[in-house]
């Protein structure tokens, strides 16, 4: 089954059913949009910036990168009732998504490592969560990415 979206930045976009992530708690700032999907660039590998696209404001969609892509070792510490409502979550089940801040200079560019989008791939629940540790909530990436370029 497919869910017609029309978006501001991709028009209108067909959304399968099994690729709908619920956000019971919405974003930070957004606790009104629960439903979400990732719409990928499919010209460019899956290590670039994706855009996680609210189902229930389609106006929204925000970038969002896979944070170990551009720091291998970023492991937040996470209390375990924060991610109770996320259900059993494994290494294989878990992806875990960072905003993206782009300015006007892009330069500039920063992720979010205080506030990761944590989803379990098995039952398509997530939820943004503030992490413990003592991280970044504007960690510059321009040369990070730059570097990554092939």
């Amino acid at each position: 089954m497919f869910m017609k979206v029309n978006t501001r930045l991709f028009g209108e976009i067909d959304v399968q059913e099994d690729k709908i992530i619920n956000i019971d708690k919405g974003i930070i700032g957004f606790p009104d949009m629960k439903l979400f999907t990732l719409v990928f660039d499919s010209e460019k590998d899956e290590k670039n910036i994706m855009w996680f696209q609210s189902l229930d404001e389609p106006a929204f969609a925000m970038p969002v990168v896979v944070p170990n892509d551009i720091i291998e070792d970023y492991n937040p510490t996470i209390e375990d009732e924060l991610l109770q409502p996320l259900g059993e979550l494994t290494p294989e089940n878990t992806y875990v998504l960072v905003t993206v801040k782009v300015p006007r200079n892009i330069e500039e560019m920063t992720i979010n490592l205080k506030a990761p989008i944590i989803i379990n791939t098995d039952t398509l629940i997530g939820g943004q969560i503030i992490v413990e540790d003592d991280v970044e909530v504007r960690f510059p990436v321009y040369d990070l990415l730059k570097k990554g370029e092939k």
